[in-house]
């Protein structure tokens, strides 16, 4: 398919193809022709004698001065370089290539009044891979994401830096060995480049992407940890979650059921004693469960705001400019704390079962090694996973509920929501090594249920770990299997489709 920029409907899984050279994009004639009209209606105000905000006049506090027409360029490209004071190290290219696509279908709708020949150079960009280096602090989430779209298009006035590789290098070096000429900015061009929330939204959908398969491995990793307690797979009956119908919840019931479907195992302790299991077994669905309604309800929030217009003033008309709030960052802020807590909360049930793997219950050594004592098998791994849980529950505190008054009061309330995508990032980067680590235990634990057998799901990722890491027979440098299972997790190699339907 050709995705038409400022005409279809992004989504997640579009945006990532685009970014990642799956789906081919256009700028088609409908498109342009909105862009050109917009700008029109744009040169009409900047000639008036009316005050327009951010077309001819000045910005934030200033907005009570007028530009006259002669400074109007001027006053653009000053927007720009004054306002990329970003610090700290540069966010990944990947992210800067997101904003990049995600800005040009906000540009592309029409009621940014920027010129066309500035959204090409835009698309020349993505085509010749120069990806902007935008640093990852500065940003309070309104007037949107100023200091980092700054230095995003630092480059189309012959400023800022390029990706070359994994080094950076002055953008104008780049633009002359391809024959491109930095640009001059015209009126309301620097306001509508740097007004938006696409240093938030990039970082929504980079989580997002690595959220879907955290959750499924979640599942994965919980059932893992029950084959090796010999727990028990009535908490995860389809007739229990029809009384309480969550959908995140009943979806993880039902890949859970999915997982056990065909375990020798399972089956192995059906008449066991055991009544009930402690919740960190018993209660996957609902706290997996809860994560994914979190996940689900920040996808279409994001989706939403990937198809917005998202700078300020909106141009309507010729007569017209509508000055608003458009860009305040408050409502992906407050689902991106919401989801960072709900991101927290799978690596706080997973280092729960790390804790029952060891305690030598129902038939499992101690510490998960049958020469306890002279060894200390695994005991030490869930020191890192209990250190990875203060760590996020610490990084839990929510950006959304701070608010620091900027441009002398007339910015009185900002989103943070910058800080907000940040963080949850952080916070799925030590889910991974959490969920690592339970994948390690579980395997080894299901190790001492031999000769039963697991679901052939199950048996499937467990040769997996298998494969990179050996079952602990005595102390050995654990550093290496750590690593080697985080590895795994990050490259998604663990199979996590239980074949059961989701959205």
């Amino acid at each position: 398919m050709t995705f038409k920029y400022g005409i279809d409907t992004l989504n997640v899984e579009l945006v990532n193809g685009i970014a990642n050279g799956s789906v081919e994009t256009e700028l088609c004639q409908e498109a342009k022709d909105k862009i050109n009209t917009s700008r029109k209606n744009v040169e009409h105000m900047a000639s008036s004698d009316s005050a327009v905000y951010g077309i001819n006049t000045g910005f934030g506090p200033l907005c009570d001065t007028q530009i006259s027409p002669a400074e109007t360029n001027l006053l653009q490209k000053n927007l720009l370089i004054t306002h990329a004071v970003g610090v700290g190290n540069p966010i990944n290219k990947s992210i800067s290539k997101l904003m990049l696509i995600t800005k040009i279908h906000a540009l592309s709708q029409g009621f940014s009044g920027i010129r066309l020949e500035v959204v090409e150079r835009m698309l020349k960009f993505l085509e010749l891979d120069l990806i902007p280096v935008v640093p990852e602090q500065g940003s309070v989430g309104a007037s949107g994401d100023l200091a980092p779209l700054s230095h995003l298009f630092l480059p189309l006035i012959g400023e800022g830096e390029f990706w070359q590789g994994s080094e950076t290098v002055p953008a104008i070096s780049l633009l002359e060995a391809h024959n491109l000429a930095p640009m001059e900015l015209e009126a309301k061009e620097g306001l509508a480049l740097i007004n938006g929330t696409q240093f938030i939204l990039s970082h929504a959908i980079t989580a997002l992407v690595k959220m879907r398969y955290l959750l499924d491995l979640a599942d994965l990793a919980g059932a893992m940890s029950i084959e090796g307690m010999q727990g028990s797979s009535s908490p995860f009956r389809a007739e229990l979650h029809q009384t309480r119908p969550f959908p995140g919840c009943v979806e993880v019931a039902a890949r859970m059921r999915a997982f056990f479907d065909g375990s020798q195992n399972m089956a192995s302790h059906t008449n066991c004693d055991r009544v009930q299991d402690p919740y960190s077994l018993r209660c996957i669905p609902q706290v997996h469960g809860a994560s994914r309604n979190a996940y689900k309800h920040l996808k279409e929030l994001a989706e939403i705001e990937m198809n917005s217009v998202t700078d300020n003033p909106i141009v309507i008309s010729q007569e017209e400019a509508i000055s608003g709030g458009s860009f305040h960052g408050q409502p992906l802020a407050m689902a991106l704390d919401y989801v960072s807590i709900a991101a927290a909360e799978l690596g706080n049930i997973a280092d729960r079962r790390c804790y029952l793997l060891l305690e030598g219950m129902h038939g499992l050594p101690r510490m998960l090694t049958e020469s306890g004592g002279l060894n200390s098998g695994l005991m030490i791994p869930q020191y890192a996973t209990a250190a990875l849980v203060t760590e996020n529950k610490s990084l839990c505190f929510p950006p959304s509920a701070d608010s620091v008054p900027t441009s002398m009061g007339q910015e009185d309330h900002v989103s943070m929501g910058s800080i907000s995508g940040r963080k949850l990032n952080q916070i799925l980067g030590n889910l991974d090594k959490i969920l690592a680590i339970e994948l390690m235990y579980a395997a080894q634990a299901i190790d001492f249920r031999r000769p039963n057998k697991c679901s052939e799901k199950i048996e499937h990722n467990h040769q997996i770990i298998r494969s990179k890491v050996a079952k602990l027979e005595e102390d050995r440098l654990l550093k290496p299997d750590i690593d080697a299972m985080i590895k795994l997790v990050q490259t998604q190699a663990f199979c996590v489709d239980s074949s059961v339907d989701h959205a």
